[in-house]
């Protein structure tokens, strides 16, 4: 997967540095509207990176050295915690680095893989939280099957088709910008490279890479919504059979926390998407602000909601944090 991942990236290179019809560069503004307090701004995003990058990599680091964890749940999360840190770190460094020091510059072989992390890692994203809601599902619907439904194997193709879904569906359209030409205007509103604002810079017709932007779009988030939704209404019917009102209560703010975690990521992710489109009377600040949003206060909850808050996961950094202490 690591080898596919990285001749797309060199490809999308190869094909920028081929074409002598693209600028060398684009220029990234930031946050718009914003421009006097961009560097103030700046620090509660960089706090929530270090919390994102801090968190995600404490539940790796957990889940891989203990080998009772090595079972679907977990798996799913690594799986989570790891596309959390590439969707975070391909956008964070470079906005903080507009904010703070007015960097933005951002070359144009940069700024289209810049493109392919961005919207490949959240398709992924959203395929895993659709495959952590079905061994969810598994878990308290079928409890004496789910090791033999879940099995690692299925836990495996699970995975990979989520990954090679998420690269692949991408790529199309990032192939389609390297072959396109651009207008000599090489200013993005915005403080990272997004498919639709690349797009708004092309001087040709680009109503295959919208339509198919939209496909793309419509059909991951939808099919994954639908599912993610279907396994958590069966949950909840299984939490209302429950003869114990604390273990419903317990239930329901378990699932509560998921559904607000997966709504985090779901709603500014299709208001940015539409915005783009539609959302013309939008204030611009608002719109970049819940492009900002989405990419990483996700990465920064995740680890929260589905780490700390899970006992086994919690009880290995209570332990980890007393080894250290005096």
């Amino acid at each position: 997967m690591a080898e596919i991942l990285q001749n797309i990236t060199y490809s999308f290179v190869l094909a920028s540095r081929n074409s002598s019809s693209h600028s060398t560069f684009f220029i990234l503004l930031g946050i718009p509207g914003l421009e006097n307090y961009q560097f103030w701004v700046a620090f509660p995003f960089c706090v929530m990176y270090i919390l994102a990058v801090t968190g995600n990599v404490t539940i790796l680091h957990i889940i891989r050295i203990d080998h009772t964890l090595h079972e679907p749940m977990y798996l799913f999360l690594a799986m989570l915690a790891t596309t959390d840190l590439v969707l975070s770190s391909s956008t964070q460094p470079k906005m903080l680095a507009i904010l703070w020091f007015h960097d933005h510059k951002i070359e144009y072989h940069a700024c289209l893989i810049q493109v392919f992390f961005i919207h490949a890692f959240s398709s992924v994203e959203s395929g895993v939280l659709m495959a952590m809601a079905l061994d969810r599902y598994v878990a308290i619907c079928f409890p004496l099957r789910h090791s033999s439904i879940l099995t690692m194997s299925v836990v495996i193709k699970l995975g990979t088709a989520v990954m090679v879904r998420g690269l692949l569906w991408v790529s199309p359209f990032c192939f389609m910008i390297s072959r396109m030409p651009f207008c000599p205007n090489k200013v993005i509103p915005q403080s990272y490279c997004e498919h639709m604002a690349v797009l708004k810079l092309v001087c040709a017709d680009t109503k295959i890479n919208r339509g198919y932007g939209l496909f793309v779009a419509f059909s991951v988030v939808g099919f994954d919504i639908i599912v993610i939704g279907v396994s958590y209404v069966m949950i909840l019917r299984a939490v209302l059979r429950l003869p114990s009102g604390e273990a419903r209560l317990k239930a329901f703010g378990t699932c509560a926390s998921h559904i607000g975690v997966i709504l985090a990521l779901y709603i500014p992710a299709l208001f940015t998407f539409l915005t783009h489109r539609f959302g013309h009377h939008v204030p611009r600040v608002v719109h970049i602000m819940f492009a900002n949003v989405y990419l990483l206060v996700p990465p920064m909850l995740n680890p929260i909601i589905y780490g700390v808050r899970t006992k086994q996961i919690r009880d290995r950094v209570i332990q980890g944090c007393c080894r250290k202490g005096p």
